[in-house]
């Protein structure tokens, strides 16, 4: 005690320390896990709406937030758990569901080794909620037969043309290209960019063609999901595809099966077996349909041709929900000099 006395010789005010430390401590963790958290943004998938460097602020109170599903772990060191002991799902009851064109924060669905809330962080914009009929044809999208409004930030892969002209880095900066460079030849550029700084493009003296890269809807990329000979689907020519909604009965055969086998067995935990591709047991009993007992939702990123999402893994379950993106709230250009290290326009910037 006489040691400890040495090193607090004022043990009462070093007592009052420790507990206004404990308690903004504490207010930290509860807003943390109720209210709002921020993350990093590590890649350009949801470019120009959220850039690579950008740091944003989630609201976990408009979904309702998610309680911890592995809860014996170290606050503010995610990847440091125990699994241990495992909760149920529940979300509190938040004041609005997920909207058409909502920039959301979830947890990647295909990592079955680690409990949900431990998974790798994605964001992406939701161009698709549960009950949906999405259809994307030549980079548009169709919502129950209907053309949705594009973002002005979204952006897509362009091939630009000039007439024995280089196009210089400063130009491109100038039209916010920041991926893509010369293709083939040092005259045939493939940059991403929006749709109105591509037309800004076409009109440069030097630029002689500038036209989007559309993937035909004769081709098939099989590395999108689901893959299967049912689905001769790419990035641009993509569905219809129904988006699984909580009580919604679908038949189980041929077609089905693919779009729906890893939600039957995997996200809603039964045990399904199929024979001859259609003949299907859940649980050990015959069954021919199946009803879904969550809801899910369609992501894809503002980036376009440049994104690893919905279109290659399909649904995002609603357990996997982690919060709104609402605000950026800093900025840093890791390609920037010194004193344009920080990108003072983007700094409590609203997310659209």
């Amino acid at each position: 005690m006489k040691f400890l006395s040495k090193i607090f010789p004022h043990d009462k005010i070093t007592k009052e320390w420790l507990k206004a430390i404990g308690i903004a401590l504490l207010a930290l963790i509860i807003i943390r896990l109720l209210f709002f958290q921020s993350y990093s943004i590590p890649t350009t998938s949801m470019e120009k709406t959220i850039m690579e460097g950008d740091y944003i602020l989630v609201s976990k109170a408009n979904y309702g937030a998610r309680l911890p599903v592995t809860p014996l772990s170290i606050p503010f060191f995610s990847h440091i758990y125990s699994s241990l002991t495992k909760m149920p799902y529940f979300r509190i009851p938040g004041f609005t569901s997920i909207n058409h064109n909502d920039v959301v924060v979830f947890n990647y669905p295909i990592e079955d080794k680690r409990p949900v809330d431990k998974r790798t962080v994605f964001i992406k914009r939701c161009v698709a909620v549960a009950g949906d009929t999405l259809r994307i044809r030549n980079g548009k999208i169709y919502i129950n037969r209907k053309l949705t409004e594009e973002p002005e930030s979204l952006e897509f892969n362009y091939i630009v043309k000039t007439d024995s002209a280089t196009i210089s880095p400063e130009m491109l900066e100038e039209y916010g290209v920041t991926e893509g460079g010369p293709f083939m030849d040092r005259y045939t550029y493939n940059i991403a960019t929006t749709r109105g700084n591509a037309e800004k493009i076409s009109k440069l003296p030097i630029v002689h063609n500038c036209e989007i890269m559309c993937e035909d809807s004769g081709l098939y990329a099989n590395e999108l999901f689901p893959s299967s000979m049912y689905y001769p689907w790419n990035m641009d020519n993509y569905g219809p595809v129904v988006i699984p909604k909580k009580g919604m009965t679908v038949k189980l055969n041929k077609q089905t099966l693919p779009l729906y086998y890893r939600i039957i067995n995997v996200y809603e935990g039964n045990k399904l077996s199929v024979k001859n591709d259609s003949i299907c047991t859940i649980n050990d009993k015959q069954a021919r349909t199946y009803t879904f007992n969550r809801n899910y939702y369609f992501m894809m990123g503002d980036n376009r041709h440049n994104s690893y999402d919905s279109r290659f893994w399909g649904f995002v379950p609603e357990d996997h929900i982690i919060g709104k993106a609402v605000m950026i709230w800093f900025s840093i250009d890791k390609y920037g000099a010194f004193f344009n290290k920080i990108r003072w326009n983007r700094c409590f910037k609203l997310i659209r």
